[in-house]
């Protein structure tokens, strides 16, 4: 039951094999922002490409496959699955059937156009109910590939940041993109410090969940013979305790800021001391990567 511990989603993971921690934190969330930003209004092509760019810097990216194996198979089912139920549920409302007349009563007569429907399947009889028809059409299709490749690049994107990046440098970048809001006196700081304990608190979380899972099957219970009303019960209780647990996991961080006084680290105190922030040979190339994306979205054109 330790298979939390074995998917590391949103946590970082400490190895110097892959030079994705060797770059910027700083062109990291500019990557993940094309990642999020450039699906909007995006061609179906567009967005094949870039799952299969996270494809790519995911295998070439020299991290150990257990570190990303299991979560991306995790994302890969899950983005297949609401991606069918996207392409099964209607994506719009049924054309309206017009009496038209019998082609065969017209001599030299041909019906032109191309059927918009991919699979059509039924209606099945079920007892005395007919069942479908299902029918998958070209905007259903073209709506089940855009949830799912979406899906996928948010995601995974934000993952491959968060296992190659401590929260610190990630708080010290977002610092240093929001640093021209101080000319309003926001409290760029504070914010900075808040993401921070978010980015900490995950694990917690994690930890938590495991644990109770854990709790669980140590017990052997049986939901078969619990019967559904027991085990929806059961489920509502470990739900309870787990919100429980994280509200006292949140309470006893409050208190520790309290017990200091609610001192707020400086900005300096997160600036990355491990030198991925020079002008280096990846760094370069990884800019001129994000420059060259740029380029080639702007001529993909829009849906």
């Amino acid at each position: 039951m330790d298979w939390l511990r074995n998917l590391p989603i949103g946590q970082y993971v400490a190895d110097e094999s892959s030079w994705l921690r060797r770059i910027d934190p700083r062109l990291k969330i500019s990557w993940v922002l094309f990642f999020l930003l450039t699906p909007v209004l995006a061609s179906p092509e567009w967005r094949l490409w870039l799952v299969a760019g996270l494809f790519l810097i995911t295998f070439a990216s020299g991290l150990h496959y257990r570190v990303w194996f299991r979560s991306i198979c995790f994302l890969l089912i899950l983005c297949c699955l609401v991606g069918l139920l996207a392409m099964i549920l209607p994506a719009s409302e049924p054309t309206a059937s017009l009496n038209v007349r019998n082609p065969a009563e017209l001599p030299n007569a041909y019906v032109l156009g191309n059927s918009w429907n991919f699979l059509k399947l039924g209606p099945v009889k079920f007892f005395n109910t007919f069942l479908g028809p299902l029918i998958v059409d070209r905007r259903s299709a073209e709506l089940g590939l855009k949830t799912s490749t979406l899906i996928f690049t948010v995601v995974h994107s934000v993952n491959l940041m968060l296992i190659t990046s401590t929260p610190e440098d990630l708080v010290w970048a977002l610092r240093w993109f929001l640093n021209p809001l101080t000319l309003l006196r926001l409290p760029i700081d504070r914010i900075s410090f808040q993401l921070l304990l978010a980015l900490r608190f995950i694990p917690l979380v994690q930890e938590e969940f495991q644990n109770l899972l854990r709790s669980v099957s140590t017990r052997a219970v049986n939901f078969k013979k619990l019967g559904f009303k027991a085990s929806f019960a059961l489920v509502l209780s470990v739900g309870e305790r787990l919100l429980s647990n994280i509200l006292l996991r949140a309470e006893q961080g409050a208190d520790a800021l309290v017990s200091r006084n609610g001192a707020l680290l400086p900005p300096h105190y997160f600036k990355p001391k491990s030198g991925i922030t020079k002008f280096s040979t990846v760094n370069i190339v990884t800019f001129s990567f994000l420059v060259i994306a740029l380029i080639l979205r702007g001529k993909s054109g829009y849906s």
